[in-house]
């Protein structure tokens, strides 16, 4: 996108200015987002597509996974869900299963609202 253009700044801007739980709230979206991306490429016959959204999505699990501070027990629970998470989509990657993309969804959508939860409990 060229530098002038309003949407992207606009963007650019939101990411800057945004909090820790609030960024991660991103990615738990952005995850969604391409999670559902691939599900349709593949209902469209587009593999390329699918393991190019199925790829970003990985890449964000990844990134929580890198973040998990393991001084806190619950860490261990989401690595465990992380590692899940990872395994079925390289599995729906591997067959363009749509069936295993809508499970993950299930998951990350779960794990988002859980999120979004306790980003209002702790705004109290």
């Amino acid at each position: 996108m060229p530098a002038n253009n309003p949407y992207a700044q606009y963007n650019r801007n939101k990411i800057m200015t945004a909090s820790p739980q609030e960024l991660t709230l991103m990615l738990y979206d952005g995850a969604i987002k391409f999670n559902n991306i691939a599900i349709t490429a593949i209902e469209e016959n587009d593999v390329q597509k699918a393991h190019t959204n199925i790829m970003k999505v990985q890449r964000i699990i990844e990134e929580f996974q890198m973040t998990l501070d393991f001084k806190y027990e619950v860490a261990n629970d989401f690595n465990n869900v992380y590692n899940y998470i990872m395994q079925r989509l390289r599995e729906a990657n591997m067959s363009k299963d749509k069936e295993i993309l809508e499970e993950v969804s299930t998951h990350l959508h779960t794990m988002r609202d859980t999120w979004k939860e306790a980003m209002k409990l702790a705004a109290k």
